[in-house]
């Protein structure tokens, strides 16, 4: 595709010399890493600064952007459009050839027990193992190794990664993505301290329920209910590496990153916004649209929604950062505080001389 040609097609303006308008463009780059015939892109201000030294053929840009005033020693191409990131997700996939790793077909490797039930067009790869009863929906398909056990319900057009294990009874809806690795309906973590020091193990009876439109992230795990279920409802994701405990209800379209972890019978709202390596406490509730900034712990419940929140013990985003701000200064407020008590000794000294 020509430049001009990708400015139609994502609907924007395409913007510099006509030699460049017309040349094709064959990938998509970074800005600071684009080569001829590249097309790259400009949404965070930081990165302005490499309009001026790019490679890249063609740059897409805000339409709000005033390139007037960028200084070059080479011709380029701004293709100016309402969200740049998103119509450079757009180019990215209409130019990037897609490599599907999944199979097309059943293995003859793969084991389908004879009560289980496969849809229409499953494709099963290399050492599958379906369960007694299982329920595998149409178009659905899974990668070499993945195991579905017994009685589990997976819905249609999901697709299992390699390795992954979705234990017994567990139910999963449809269009789900499960990343290599991760394991649906492991025990909850639950022992009871007996008079002689020892653990009796708390039978976990329940299951997991995963709602339509989830995808979770390779080695992430979630465990089955003590009773009840734990529920990732629709449209949720998950990051890799993060642990969901028994009981806990993770709410629509909520998004959490790498190496969270959420405490059992945690209940966390819709639309929420969870950084990297978040502690939750158990039985907490977490209110709609929450944003809880990375490496928070959070020890007691969220009740207003549309809040963010930073820092261990967690504390309203604003006010957390004007304590680090506080912290900082600390040392030379100290060093101040000394200068001031040993000019107030000499004062009182000078002062009893007198």
């Amino acid at each position: 595709m020509t430049v001009r040609e990708i400015a139609a097609w994502l609907g924007g303006e395409a913007v510099g010399p006509d030699t460049v308008l017309t040349s094709h463009i064959a990938r998509v780059a970074k800005i600071e890493e684009a080569q001829a015939g590249d097309c790259s892109f400009l949404a965070n201000p930081k990165y302005q600064k490499h309009l001026a030294t790019t490679q890249a053929t063609a740059v897409l840009v805000a339409r709000s952007l005033d390139v007037a005033g960028v200084e070059r020693t080479t011709p380029i191409a701004y293709i100016k459009v309402d969200d740049p990131y998103v119509s450079f997700l757009h180019l990215l996939k209409r130019l990037t050839p897609v490599v599907d790793p999944f199979p097309v077909a059943v293995d003859p490797t793969a084991h389908v027990a004879s009560t289980a039930r496969l849809g229409v067009d499953v494709a099963l790869g290399p050492g599958v193992h379906i369960g007694d009863g299982a329920v595998i929906g149409d178009r659905t398909r899974l990668a070499a190794n993945v195991v579905v056990g017994p009685h589990a319900v997976i819905g249609n057009d999901c697709l299992l990664y390699p390795n992954v294990s979705v234990y017994h009874q567990c139910r999963i809806g449809d269009r789900v993505i499960l990343h290599s690795g991760c394991v649906i309906g492991s025990d909850g973590f639950g022992f009871a301290p007996k008079q002689d020091g020892t653990y009796e193990k708390i039978p976990q009876l329940g299951i997991v329920a995963i709602e339509d439109d989830v995808e979770i992230g390779a080695n992430t795990t979630i465990d089955r209910a003590t009773m009840g279920e734990t529920r990732i409802e629709r449209g949720a994701k998950l990051d890799n590496l993060v642990q969901i405990a028994h009981n806990c209800v993770v709410g629509a379209h909520t998004v959490i990153a790498a190496q969270t972890g959420v405490s059992g019978s945690t209940k966390i709202g819709a639309h929420c916004m969870i950084g990297g390596q978040v502690g939750i406490a158990g039985h907490l509730e977490i209110a709609d649209r929450t944003i809880i900034m990375a490496q928070s712990g959070i020890p007691k419940s969220i009740t207003e929604p549309g809040k963010a929140y930073f820092g261990y013990p967690a504390k309203e985003a604003r006010h957390a950062q004007r304590l680090e701000a506080a912290i900082r200064m600390l040392p030379d407020t100290m060093r101040e505080l000394q200068e001031a008590r040993r000019a107030i000794e000499e004062l009182k000294k000078a002062m009893n001389r007198s």
